[in-house]
């Protein structure tokens, strides 16, 4: 496989806000004293009068947000994944999702990759609580590209929606091209499908390309959009490889997974498995080395695809 560009996710969002803020004079954004790590520093240079840091008040923070977003404002409010799902859920919840508040919510520092941070600060929980409330659009880009374009789509229409981020870079695996409520098809094949998010994205293609070499071909779709959610592409991929393999850096017993097994157990019963984070909390540690500890290498991932591959009787 070819080198791959690597780039930052939260830079792409940084400057897919200032030409947002360019195009439309009634964006705000806030942060809570973490703008140069998620990046709305750059809002903040060019539109300082559009900008505001409420400080280390994540909960007060979200509250602002849906008063803004109430007044006739568009809002982005900005913070790690573990305050803006962890510490401020309530006002997420009651403030911003309760009233339908025009409140785009974009949580970098998301999972393991945190790293050095250790796992008070690596949220692997959010998707699940953000999924949960009831109005709230989630995505998960997979690189920048994806991150850029999703941060526009999420500004098209009026309501709460939360972007999960890196805080490594990751590398660009996609064309950018994004329409909430899609799956996006990254490679074709009949044999099994890989369906993954965010950073497991790179490493499913890396799975596929692996099984390609020894004659199988995994289909790969990539789940930015977890809510709204593809359930037709994920159904037509159920029919046509009878088997599925998730994979996500996020707790595999609320997360991607455990979506992919219910719909399918509802609608179109095939062998799933479930690549993701035990039941268990981070620790500090090298970023990449993390994922690989907590079971989430290539090697486990290829281990699990011909565990799938022997229950369809495709190989023995």
């Amino acid at each position: 496989m070819a080198e791959r560009r690597v780039e930052s996710l939260r830079d792409a969002y940084g400057q897919a806000l200032v030409e947002l803020g360019e195009r439309d004079a009634n964006l705000v954004v806030l942060d809570a004293d973490l703008s140069g790590s998620t990046r709305t520093a750059l809002f903040g240079k060019r539109f300082p009068e559009r900008f505001f840091n409420v400080g280390v008040m994540e909960p007060t923070m979200m509250t602002m947000a849906a008063g803004l977003a109430l007044s006739g404002r568009t809002v982005f409010a900005s913070t790690f994944a573990i305050f803006a799902a962890g510490q401020a859920y309530n006002m997420v919840r009651q403030s911003v999702c309760y009233n339908r508040a025009n409140v785009k919510i974009v949580a970098t520092h998301g999972g393991l990759l945190v790293g050095g941070d250790g796992g008070t600060h690596q949220m692997l929980e959010d998707i699940a609580l953000m999924r949960g409330l009831p109005g709230m659009t989630v995505v998960v880009p997979a690189d920048a590209p994806t991150t850029r374009s999703a941060t526009f789509a999420v500004t098209d229409f009026d309501g709460p929606a939360y972007l999960r981020l890196t805080r490594e870079n990751l590398p660009t695996v996609t064309d950018g091209r994004f329409v909430l409520g899609q799956a996006g098809e990254l490679r074709a094949g009949s044999d099994l499908t890989l369906v993954a998010v965010g950073a497991l994205v790179a490493r499913a293609l890396e799975v596929a390309e692996e099984l390609h070499h020894v004659g199988v071909e995994a289909r790969v779709l990539d789940f930015a959009s977890v809510k709204p959610f593809d359930e037709k592409a994920l159904l037509k991929a159920a029919r046509e490889t009878g088997a599925i393999l998730t994979l996500e850096e996020h707790s595999v017993l609320t997360g991607l997974g455990a979506l992919v097994a219910s719909a399918t157990g509802e609608n179109y019963p095939v062998p799933v498995r479930r690549l993701g984070v035990p039941d268990l909390f981070g620790e500090s540690g090298e970023p990449w080395g993390l994922l690989d500890r907590f079971g989430l290498s290539k090697a486990r991932a290829l281990e699990e695809a011909w565990e799938l591959l022997r229950v369809r009787g495709k190989v023995h």
